[in-house]
């Protein structure tokens, strides 16, 4: 029995056509996902997995093509989950994400952008700074396997190549093979992870046991013939150290405001560095600071908006879980001579309440930058403080958001509660080919 056709409506957030199996009267029925389609295309489809509702499935055999539909640059687009759209051309791809954006706003919260903004745009291939690759020792190939997982695998994909790493990056991918096979411990080092600065790309190589001196000289010889530091990592992040050459300091900067930023590899830092300075132009241009306003940075990390802003505002205070974090910031600032004009404090941001934001007093702008999770309790605490004392909150606030969804879900908040207008909302391409979704939104008092 033949696989049946489908037409394809639409993408799904992770990047799989979305399409209806018709009843027999005609009407709509099961909604089908499937792996690499696109809207308009027509594919046969074999089921992968079923419920009473939806079924998920693969694409056997493409019927109609889509005019979007482009070659894959890389050959193992196929099984890597490394990308997800490399098929889909790179401007419908950054379309879609807008609509996804867009979407989100409307279903989950009934809220609607004064002003869709023009996407973010940045380079579309070898932008990847920051990458987590996977090891493992694969006994029946008799071979290391170095890169991502394989799509909805747990297996490590049999990469040689990467087009979305820094040229540099990719051509180390079959040496690391070769380096981590003739290391004693090659079965106990799961994980390299890569982070690329302006002028040092590190490793970060976790192991599990110790090395042995033999090990030491190949590592090392690796690093000068690569011109790359190592780090070693023997449990979780905050034992990560440099090992090799200890004499190079990673950094990124942001030159339109004469900002370095130091960073350790195990740091949270934007995966791609040139979206990341639009980034940061575009949130301190919509943030409209004056040179006499008091501006909050939450969510600050090592100070990427916190820096910035600093060389517009009067005073900038930088909030953030995380006591190391702080202390980076801050000696970041002094690093960069603006101290006087920064301050930063420790708070657990997902707890905070309305007499916490009294605490802290008048902010004249606000520029939110949460992890996937959100900023829900900030949202509700802002909505208690229109009640309590309106006359503290913030004129403007820019969202910058790595999640849709939760963008959506505070939007409703900020909106409906706290008195805000949603004036603009647009989408920030800074993984290209993949499904994810970095997004900005402006929110005003009236």
């Amino acid at each position: 029995m033949q696989d049946p056709i489908l037409t394809i409506e639409s993408l799904d957030m992770d990047a799989r056509g979305v399409g209806h199996l018709d009843n027999e009267d005609g009407s709509p029925g099961k909604v089908i996902f499937v792996e690499g389609a696109l809207p308009g295309e027509r594919v046969r489809f074999e089921t992968l997995r079923k419920k009473k509702n939806w079924e998920q499935g693969r694409m056997t055999e493409l019927v109609k093509a889509s005019s979007l539909r482009v070659e894959p640059l890389c050959p193992h687009f196929d099984h890597c989950g490394g990308c997800s759209m490399q098929h889909l051309e790179p401007s419908a791809q950054v379309a879609m994400k807008q609509r996804v954006l867009e979407d989100n706003l409307w279903h989950l919260s009934k809220v609607k952008p004064d002003q869709v903004m023009r996407p973010l745009y940045g380079p579309t291939w070898g932008y990847r700074f920051r990458a987590r690759l996977s090891v493992r020792y694969v006994a029946k190939k008799g071979k290391v396997l170095v890169g991502f997982h394989e799509k909805k695998s747990s297996y490590v994909a049999d990469m040689e190549d990467c087009k979305i790493l820094p040229p540099h990056v990719a051509r180390m991918l079959m040496p690391l093979r070769d380096l981590v096979r003739s290391l004693s411990i090659f079965e106990q080092m799961p994980q390299i992870e890569v982070a690329v600065g302006e002028n040092v790309t590190a490793l970060v190589l976790r192991i599990m046991a110790p090395l042995t001196p033999d090990d030491e000289v190949l590592l090392k010889a690796f690093a000068d013939q690569w011109q790359i530091q190592w780090w070693l990592q023997p449990k979780g992040p905050d034992t990560a150290a440099p090992y090799y050459p200890l004499d190079q300091e990673l950094s990124y900067s942001l030159p339109e405001f004469g900002i370095r930023m130091p960073f350790k590899p195990v740091d949270f830092t934007q995966v791609n560095h040139h979206i990341n300075r639009v980034l940061v132009h575009k949130a301190l241009r919509l943030l409209e600071v004056q040179p006499s306003d008091r501006v909050a940075d939450l969510f600050c990390g090592l100070g990427n908006f916190t820096l910035p802003l600093a060389t517009q505002a009067r005073e900038v205070v930088g909030i953030e879980g995380s006591t190391a974090l702080t202390e980076r910031a801050l000696a970041n600032a002094r690093v960069n001579g603006v101290a006087h004009k920064t301050s930063f404090s420790t708070r657990n941001l997902f707890e905070v309440t309305v007499d916490d934001l009294i605490a802290l007093g008048k902010f004249d702008r606000m520029l939110i930058d949460p992890p996937r999770d959100g900023a829900m309790a900030l949202s509700l605490a802002l909505g208690e403080l229109k009640e309590k004392r309106p006359d503290l909150l913030p004129k403007r606030i820019v969202y910058v958001s790595c999640s849709p969804s939760t963008l959506a879900r505070d939007a409703g908040v900020l909106t409906h509660v706290a008195g805000y207008t949603l004036s603009k909302a647009g989408v920030v391409n800074m993984f290209p080919h993949t499904s994810h979704v970095e997004s900005m939104a402006v929110f005003d008092l009236p």
